[in-house]
């Protein structure tokens, strides 16, 4: 093994083998690569166990489709990469770029911990559609709203999909971490056991797509809005760990389709908030907008309270209900629910929206900081790009516009199964459906006042 130049393919948020830049620059003149992934207890401490059962489902399909020849390790990955590096004598680690300020972050130090051994950190192509700081404005600045980056951003263009497929992966040189000697201790791939309602890993990522290129993207445009249709992809966890590339679901997008023009829209976005936060980094937890830092928010036991109401689906408000118990329930919730949801922590119970933002990041399997941190200061006003402060979302309309038959409620309330007026009970609340905890019009009313009293 000494005499074997190697490189090291360090898979992160690219769970695939198909359209993987990283994998073919790896195998390019390599007579051996090493695979691994780096669990770090930091980011597992982080993950519910929904993420990591996705996380552990998709390093399991990584790991069968190279015959085993994947190592699997826990630690830091600036301790963790280096003695990887030195076990197979690795003249090159390959990843695919991160732009999360947790990600850099870690790159930074492993980048320095393998200098000493000059080991250089090669990072090629990324998650995103258009990496982090190359859609910028001809003086050079980043975009603060979307749809001027929008209209750079479709200027700027991506790559074809790469050509890493079944025939390139059986041609590369894989070592078998067995037997190499000075290798960190090989663990099993987080496996919870939880349920999934939807499966992990590549093979299930392509079959989603197929089924929505089918079935769902010529509706797309009308009924992504309806939590009460199948009208989304479902495809968010996938490209949360990169089990597919948005590039692969571009390419079969033709714009001049009003569904496809309108997921392509939703690819931006994605890559918008990953610029937003990579240029602003503490906007993952603090207002983007830091003149909304002089909003009062509650605190204290009632406001507990109330937070307490909101994560359990006990609000007295059914399309609220329904979103937070399909969280709950799933791991998943429809994103106008999650609009809903967001504007009734914020502006009816005044919570801080990082406490939504956390809970979000705790149990969505689809949890990616930005998209869910930015989404969340959209609705709370304080982001780029936001939404008019004044803006408040009346749930009970909502839930008459987006679910109208009510069968949405239905699903995931089975205390209002029977209602045939779901959304505003006018024949009364069943038993153990709670009223509503705050009143809505009053709460608007606060709202505006709170917003108004700024500066």
């Amino acid at each position: 093994m000494s005499a074997m130049p190697a490189t090291v393919l360090w898979f992160r948020r690219d769970l695939r083998l198909r359209d993987l830049p990283a994998l073919s620059e790896a195998a390019a003149g390599a007579s051996g690569v090493l695979a691994c992934f780096v669990l770090d207890p930091r980011l597992e401490a982080a993950s519910g166990p929904r993420r990591l059962q996705f996380l552990g489902d998709s390093l399991r399909e990584v790991r069968e489709a190279l015959g085993g020849r994947l190592l699997v390790t826990r630690g830091r990955p600036q301790e963790v990469i280096p003695q990887i590096c030195s076990a197979v004598e690795a003249t090159a680690v390959h990843i695919s770029a991160d732009f999360s300020p947790f990600g850099l972050r870690r790159d930074a130090a492993v980048t320095e911990a393998l200098a000493t051994a000059g080991v250089p950190l090669i990072a090629t192509g990324s998650p995103y559609l258009v990496s982090p700081g190359r859609v910028t404005k001809d003086d050079g600045s980043h975009y603060k709203v979307f749809t001027p980056f929008f209209n750079r951003w479709r200027d700027v263009g991506w790559r074809a999909p790469d050509q890493s497929g079944a025939a390139a992966i059986g041609a590369v040189p894989w070592i078998d971490p067995v037997g190499v000697s000075g290798l960190p201790i090989a663990v099993d791939p987080p496996d919870p056991h939880v349920a999934l309602d939807l499966p992990a890993g590549e093979t299930a990522a392509r079959q989603r797509w197929a089924e929505f290129l089918a079935d769902g993207l010529a509706a797309y445009a009308t009924d992504r809005d309806r939590p009460d249709k199948p009208g989304t992809s479902r495809m968010g966890a996938h490209l949360k760990f990169g089990t597919i590339h948005p590039r692969t679901l571009a390419a079969d997008l033709d714009v001049r389709d009003r569904g496809a023009a309108a997921y392509l829209r939703e690819l931006a976005f994605r890559d918008f908030y990953a610029a937003v936060l990579q240029q602003w980094p503490a906007s993952a937890w603090r207002n983007w907008n830091i003149a909304f830092d002089a909003i009062e928010v509650d605190t204290g036991a009632d406001a507990e309270a109330a937070f307490d109401a909101w994560k359990r689906g006990r609000t007295g408000y059914p399309i609220v209900d329904a979103g937070m118990r399909q969280l709950l329930s799933s791991g998943f919730m429809h994103n106008r629910v999650r609009m809903i949801v967001a504007s009734f922590l914020v502006k009816d119970l005044h919570l801080p929206w990082q406490w939504g933002a956390r809970w979000f990041m705790e149990q969505l399997v689809d949890g990616d900081v930005a998209s869910n941190q930015h989404g969340w200061q959209w609705c709370a006003g304080t982001g780029t790009d936001a939404a008019p402060y004044f803006r408040v979302f009346n749930p009970t309309a909502q839930g008459e516009k987006f679910d109208p038959s009510g069968d949405y409620v239905r699903r995931w309330v089975p205390e209002l199964a029977d209602i045939p007026d779901v959304h505003r009970l006018k024949g009364g609340r069943p038993p153990g459906y709670p009223e509503p905890i705050v009143d809505h019009a009053a709460e608007r009313t606060e709202a505006l006042r709170r917003y108004g009293t700024m500066g």
